[in-house]
């Protein structure tokens, strides 16, 4: 009998999707082994049936237990299995449906221009066969020692101490010699390959480093740790949990492919715990002016006076200011109000389509320029002290330049964040600003109208630090099953925000490219600007750690600006927590000189560490330069109309 048709569903009356992470309907929950089934189900029926009383042994409920787990495991893994080909499946439809729309064609197949690199290296490497044969025979002894500590191990002797890695840092690597074998062999070839590479010596530096990056990023994907079958501890996980941890793990996978619309967005935390506004960035304030390209926060006291002169942040725009403000016990925002300055902070837009044909002169007439004019007006003076935070000190850095051409002298003092000005050893983003890959990202910013994606930067940082960023989650999150953390700095991290077409890839092009600031060939605002000409006092503070903005090259920017007052200081850790460090989590070190020698090597030998935060002896350095106590300013009562509380709405803007 034919069943009726059901009537057409009504979209309006269809309840939209709730955000959060897991956005696609969910598989069906994984089953559960049961130890003692209540009723009799009917597989156990099955089985039963297919075993005579007579031959079940003396322990019938253990065997149907036994059988009961085994088909519950076979259950979640056909579940796994299902939910994985359907979010690939539907994956590749989506970003097939994508690239119709768009006209996309597809990605290179050698986007970073390895290809030709690693060419350059083996061609140097079959020049010296002596020194290719040399490798293999340093190969063939890491083995044999290898080799020989396992059988020593077989034969009782205490095993060697583990390798020094986080990947392989679990119990369950030791406990069986299998996977401690597997780790080692493991290490020990990667050791040797990075090694090969790093040992050629008459080849470009460029073209070497880049075949030693991703020579890195593919030994690190092919770690055992990164696969279900090698892994120890995920198939443990697997084994406990009757296959439930797989299934969780793709229901994961599936979630944060559909929330990258057919590209893998890797969860870093529990998005939907953190709250902008609400937990996070939640120092009081107002903003006091708000125009098409930045909005201008003014925070409120925290002491009964203030220093006559304000204090101005620019923050990056790759990223949002609140990393300054994540909790009020790491709050650099709330702790600089605390010591008695005025806090302003420049909200960059998250811009859109609108914004493509933004460049660096917009940012510095419209930003720059006009957040300084509004802070003044503001407070009532007529200097103010600056801060420019990793690319936000870039463009201060300029805009100071530019101002000192034109006789501007409305910048007392200035500070910078892990900021770079000459960038002829920038690190391994150098890697992603040649041409080929410049045509890549150009690419992308046209199929999106003219804005380079936020996730695209994301990526670009992850890569820099893969094991950290992108195969801990994937293990944690795919293989383990595990829920991302509640971390508000990885929440941070995720909340990524666009940029112009024509500002990013003149910044590619003319700071990593030619280094044109730091030659005196940049142009800005109808200037080409000396950074030589800058005599304010200046601050700059370097990580030791930092993988995007490198001591050596933040140095190298302190020594191109040409006053006397230039205090460099250097702080443990990288380019997060090395400048996101409150006093009070007594953490990490610093590193301090009064003098300015040619070269960082030199700088280090004259240095004396101090324990924890380096904020303190900055607030002393900005204490001196930030005119006399004033009666605190109130954000509520200033020239300008206060328009909505702190954090404002540009921050919440997603990408």
């Amino acid at each position: 009998m034919a069943k009726s048709p059901k009537p057409p569903v009504d979209p309006a009356r269809v309840s939209p999707r709730k955000p959060g992470r897991p956005t696609s309907p969910k598989p069906p929950r994984p089953v559960r082994a049961r130890k003692t089934p209540p009723a009799e189900t009917p597989a156990q029926a099955q089985v039963e049936a297919r075993v005579p009383e007579a031959e079940a042994g003396p322990s019938p409920a253990a065997g149907s237990d036994q059988a009961q787990l085994l088909e519950t495991l076979s259950m979640n893994l056909a579940r796994a299995a299902m939910t994985a080909h359907g979010a690939l499946a539907e994956a590749a439809l989506s970003q097939a449906a994508r690239n119709q729309e768009t006209g996309a064609s597809a990605l290179s197949p050698d986007p970073f221009n390895v290809g030709p690199a690693m060419t350059s290296i083996m061609t140097s490497l079959a020049s010296r066969p002596e020194k290719l044969f040399q490798a293999q025979a340093d190969l063939f002894g890491r083995y044999m020692d290898l080799w020989a500590s396992s059988a020593r191990q077989a034969a009782g002797e205490p095993p060697a101490p583990a390798p020094a890695d986080k990947r392989f840092k679990d119990p369950a690597w030791a406990e069986n010699p299998m996977f401690d074998m597997m780790r080692r062999s493991y290490l020990a070839t990667s050791d040797w390959m990075n090694g090969l590479i790093a040992g050629v010596e008459d080849v470009d530096p460029a073209v070497k480093r880049r075949a030693q990056f991703f020579t890195r990023l593919l030994t690190d994907a092919f770690s055992p740790a990164n696969f279900l079958a090698s892994n120890p501890v995920a198939l443990k996980a697997l084994a406990e949990t009757s296959g439930e941890s797989l299934v969780k793990g793709m229901q994961n996978f599936a979630a944060d492919l559909e929330r990258g619309g057919g590209a893998l967005r890797i969860s870093q935390a529990d998005y939907g715990k953190f709250v902008v506004g609400e937990n996070v960035a939640t120092a009081p304030g107002q903003v006091v002016w708000r125009d098409e390209l930045f909005e201008l926060l003014q925070y409120a006291p925290d002491s009964e006076t203030q220093h006559e002169i304000p204090l101005l942040i620019f923050p990056p725009w790759i990223n949002k200011f609140y990393i300054m403000d994540l909790q009020p016990a790491n709050s650099l925002i709330r702790w600089l109000s605390s010591q008695g300055f005025t806090v302003f902070v420049c909200s960059w837009v998250n811009p859109d389509l609108d914004k493509a044909g933004y460049g660096f002169d917009e940012y510095l007439e419209k930003g720059i320029y006009r957040a300084v004019e509004k802070t003044l007006e503001q407070s009532g003076t007529d200097r103010l002290n600056a801060v420019g935070y990793c690319i936000g000190g870039t463009l201060l850095g300029a805009a100071l330049a530019h101002m000192a051409a034109r006789g501007d002298t409305r910048v007392a003092a200035a500070t910078f964040f892990a900021a770079q000005h000459d960038f002829a050893e920038a690190g391994d983003l150098l890697l992603f600003t040649d041409e080929h890959w410049l045509g890549e990202v150009e690419r992308q910013m046209d199929a999106a109208g003219g804005v380079l994606p936020g996730a695209a930067m994301a990526d670009t940082f992850n890569a820099l630090r893969a094991n950290d960023l992108i195969w801990s989650f994937f293990v944690s999150n795919y293989l383990m099953g595990k829920d991302p953390p509640a971390f508000d700095l990885l929440f941070w991290n995720a909340d990524q925000t666009r940029m112009p077409k024509a500002l990013h890839l003149a910044y590619l092009r003319q700071m990593y490219g030619a280094n044109a600031l730091a030659q005196g060939a940049f142009e800005i605002g109808g200037e080409r600007v000396d950074l030589s000409r800058v005599e304010i006092p200046l601050y700059f503070q370097a990580s030791r750690e930092d993988h995007i903005a490198p001591m050596n090259s933040v140095y190298r920017s302190a020594r191109l600006f040409g006053g006397d007052d230039v205090t460099f200081t250097l702080a443990g850790s990288g380019h997060i927590a090395g400048v996101i460090n409150a006093p009070a989590a007594r953490k990490y070190q610093h590193w301090t000189n009064d003098a300015l020698p040619p070269t960082l090597s030199e700088w280090q030998a004259g240095a004396i560490e101090h324990p924890g935060s380096w904020w303190e002896h900055w607030a002393a350095w900005l204490h001196q330069r930030s005119g006399p106590q004033i009666p605190s300013r109130d954000p509520l009562k200033g020239r300008l109309k206060p328009i909505e509380p702190a954090p404002g709405a540009y921050v919440k803007v997603k990408s």
